[in-house]
């Protein structure tokens, strides 16, 4: 094979269970594989199993094993994640011994996944010393990531550690207030590193500094004195009273912010809709979304089908607009979610409704709040529709 300019790499499926039942076996299909010309003997935690003190422990004993034995063959890891430690097993057998890591972008991977490259990487350059890619290119990562789970079609983990949208993400005043001054005191490394940046979480624990730092994150220059500061902690106070949340739709408190301080675009004005929906005893349900928008001075009316009501709504939205505005073909909706804020109201509940939009590249969220589910989804998607639209003008 090296003839050819390929390399063996012998995986050992299920090295760690084979040893821990006999290991005089599975130590000698290493010195097999090692005399035979494997260039490479990966030990593999096939069912994700092993606990990071037994795979340290073992690594370190095959260590010895090829050494007595006058093999120099490097080890490599390959490791599970059924017991959520696949990161942790893998730095394990690395600080034993180990050179070579498998693993996958974002630990995709059969059961429970693989071992996280998304969390191995800067975990082993950023905190151990070793190289493993230029630091241009770590500064990838979380555009890498995004990237994969938009081409899977999986939403990103939104918590995922380096890489999440939540990973720098800051809530409380006095947090907000602290990381602004001396990012050390709750970041532990620095999220460019990683190409994530800081976030400033807007919630009902927010103050003034939460408004300060999220409009300076959106390119707007505020002082603790200005008086639309007040004006947009009261409004979202407001809102969030009768059941909005800012936390989750950012997108949506960047328009309220701008229509607070008289910067928010004006693409369209949805003037009045109609759904009417047709279904069978068996679930099979049609829907016929018409509406009528203001663009440009220009009255416009249209109508859509869709499988459901929002369905209906979105397409019916999207073709009224999309002559006007082009990149509207673009966005499309990757997450929908429903959530009822008084359950003990039965039918007539409060409903939050939060719709997740990408344009191929980035993913905003926006929310809707009603009584009526429909109601909330259209204030949802209009928003969806605006902030997409501002962004694309920049």
């Amino acid at each position: 094979m090296q003839s050819r300019s390929r390399q063996v790499i012998y995986d050992a499926e299920h090295w760690f269970d084979g040893y821990k039942q006999n290991p005089d076996y599975a130590l000698s299909t290493l010195q097999t594989a090692a005399t035979s010309g494997a260039q490479w003997l990966v030990l593999c935690d096939t069912n994700g199993g092993t606990l990071p003190q037994e795979i340290s422990t073992i690594v370190g004993e095959v260590k010895h094993f090829l050494a007595r034995n006058g093999i120099t063959t490097p080890l490599g890891i390959h490791t599970h994640n059924d017991c959520g430690l696949a990161v942790a097993n893998t730095i394990g057998a690395v600080t034993a011994g180990c050179t070579m890591i498998q693993g996958t972008i974002n630990g995709y991977g059969e059961r429970c996944g693989n071992a996280n490259l998304c969390s191995l990487l800067p975990v082993l350059q950023l905190k151990m010393g070793y190289e493993c890619v230029g630091n241009d290119r770590l500064s990838l990562l979380t555009s890498t990531a995004r990237e994969i789970s938009e081409i899977v079609n999986l939403a990103p983990d939104e918590h995922a550690p380096f890489v999440g949208l939540s990973a720098f993400a800051h809530k409380g005043g006095v947090h907000v207030s602290a990381v602004e001054r001396n990012p050390q005191t709750y970041e532990h490394i620095a999220p460019e590193l990683v190409g994530n940046e800081r976030r400033i979480v807007i919630s009902e624990q927010s103050g003034l500094s939460n408004v300060l730092a999220k409009a300076r994150a959106f390119g707007v220059e505020l002082k603790k004195e200005d008086q639309a500061c007040r004006t947009i902690l009261q409004k979202m106070k407001e809102l969030e009273q009768i059941g909005y949340q800012f936390e989750a739709a950012e997108a949506s408190f960047e328009l309220l912010m701008r229509e607070a301080l008289g910067q928010r675009p004006s693409f369209f004005r949805l003037q009045d809709f109609q759904v009417h929906c047709q279904g069978e005893h068996n679930g099979n349900l049609t829907a016929l979304a018409t509406v009528k928008v203001v663009v440009l001075n220009e009255e416009k009316l249209t109508a859509a089908e869709g499988n459901g009501p929002v369905s209906a709504l979105d397409q019916a939205l999207r073709k009224a607009l999309v002559t006007f505005y082009p990149a509207i073909d673009r966005f499309h909706l990757t997450d929908y979610k429903v959530r009822i804020l008084n359950s003990n109201a039965g039918t007539n509940a409060q409903t939050r409704v939060l719709i997740e939009s990408s344009n191929g590249t980035d993913r905003w969220t926006t929310v809707g709040v009603s009584s009526n589910i429909i109601a909330a989804s259209s204030l949802a998607l209009v928003d969806a529709l605006e902030y997409g639209l501002m962004k694309k003008q920049g």
